[in-house]
């Protein structure tokens, strides 16, 4: 469920009218639905219980603006960080620093140093080479890290290629079979307290069994590791339930069936259990919003050319991803169009012969769940300004993250002295 719905003709976000912030802010403009967001995160925790206080540490990567994030930590929701920028921007949007937990497969000495003088709930280690520089740099700065291994369970997700995380071929983790001889060099290094066991094998699941299997040799390793002599308090079970993007597709499982399994499989380990939902929190919660710029003829289906690019939303250039798309103000009828942007590749293309609402140039059409690695992955491809972020609560809104335009992108860049100087004046000519 979502907060985006029709109100005398015009979509809406919560209170407010989409049209309205189109005027004020221009397109192509992302709008979050906070009462969205907050949903998710309530049916998620709804679907634990009565699980013993889990961690649900939100995967900031899906969506880093500041006020998402802040949202969800007035929430009690924590952050799962990827990168030492990640970790600053939970820690300033009020993500509690017990409530961190540092993934990712190349963190460097800095980000470590970082995280261990702010603090944090674990590291999740991805092998034993980056647990023997943790325990160089926690020795360096006199204090003890908190670790777990993410174990790579080499099994298939059933995803995107590109997004999947758990098969032996793919870059993340520490496999399996490999586990036991690396937690017993890290209980020897200096400075490593070890206290868990890490998975995540995809993202945009859309079955459980895959996750359920995982889970079951989480579960096995973490006996195995006991009775070897290791305190095991805390297992990551990850994130990646997938969120329905195509109303045409199966839909996929449920965050009560989800939350269901994860007590069945997981509820006796006798540990604090960790998740890092991303997609499943904000993924239905923004939407982009763009406006028709005209109506192309093509060989089968005529262009609809909107003023959004790839580089606003690069899910379908990336991973061929479907996104819903609507008219803002539906005049009625329907219409078979291929919806592209104006950067200069064949892959700006949003959806090929889309059977979508009718609508005219300058007429507003939304992206729908363009929540999650949307404006996150946004980018100044062709010179073009940086989508803005709008969030809304209620009948308020805000500009939460303002357009970057060209002006200040090349005010950004620089010309080295032997090159001539340009003229002062770059703007048009009156």
């Amino acid at each position: 469920m979502d907060h985006f719905e029709l109100r005398q003709g015009s979509l809406h976000c919560e209170e407010v009218p989409l049209a309205a912030i189109a005027d004020a802010v221009g397109t192509p403009v992302y709008v979050y639905s906070s009462a969205t967001m907050l949903r998710h995160a309530d049916v998620l925790r709804a679907a634990l219980e009565p699980l013993p206080d889990p961690l649900i540490a939100y995967a900031v990567k899906a969506n880093p603006n500041a006020a998402v994030i802040a949202t969800l930590a007035g929430a009690g929701l924590g952050a799962d960080v990827v990168s030492g920028g990640e970790y600053r921007r939970a820690r300033a949007a009020g993500v509690a620093a017990e409530k961190i937990v540092f993934s990712g497969v190349g963190k460097t000495a800095e980000e470590m140093t970082l995280a261990l003088e702010g603090g944090l709930f674990q590291f999740n280690l991805e092998s034993l080479a980056e647990a023997e520089m943790l325990s160089e740099v926690a020795t360096r700065l006199g204090r003890t890290a908190p670790v777990a291994f993410r174990i790579n369970p080499d099994v298939l997700a059933g995803t995107h290629a590109k997004i999947s995380t758990g098969a032996a071929d793919n870059k993340f983790g520490v496999p399996i079979a490999d586990a036991p001889a690396a937690y017993a060099r890290a209980a020897a290094l200096p400075g490593l307290e070890v206290q868990g066991v890490a998975v995540h094998i995809g993202s945009q699941l859309t079955d459980l069994a895959p996750l359920e299997q995982a889970f079951f040799k989480v579960g096995a390793l973490i006996a195995e590791l006991r009775a070897a002599g290791h305190t095991i308090r805390a297992a990551d079970l990850g994130g990646g339930l997938g969120i329905p993007y195509d109303p045409s597709a199966p839909p996929p499982p449920s965050p009560e069936a989800y939350g269901a399994m994860i007590r069945r499989v997981a509820g006796g380990w006798d540990a604090r259990l960790l998740l890092e939902p991303g997609r499943l929190i904000v993924g239905n919660a923004g939407v982009l919003l763009t406006r028709v710029i005209r109506v192309k003829p093509g060989a089968r289906h005529p262009f609809l050319v909107v003023d959004a690019a790839m580089n606003d939303l690069m899910r379908p250039a990336l991973y061929d991803a479907w996104h819903a798309i609507d008219a803002v103000s539906p005049r009625g009828g329907r219409e078979t169009v291929n919806v592209v942007g104006p950067v200069c590749e064949t892959g700006d293309t949003f959806a090929t012969a889309r059977d979508m609402d009718r609508t005219q140039p300058g007429d507003l059409v939304v992206f729908r769940t363009a929540g999650a690695y949307a404006a996150a992955m946004s980018s100044t491809y062709n010179s073009r300004p940086l989508t803005p972020e709008v969030l809304v609560d209620g009948p308020r809104w805000a500009v939460v993250r303002e357009r970057v335009d060209i002006e200040r992108l090349i005010a950004g860049d620089s010309i080295p002295d032997w090159l001539p100087r340009p003229p002062c004046n770059t703007g048009p000519s009156r």
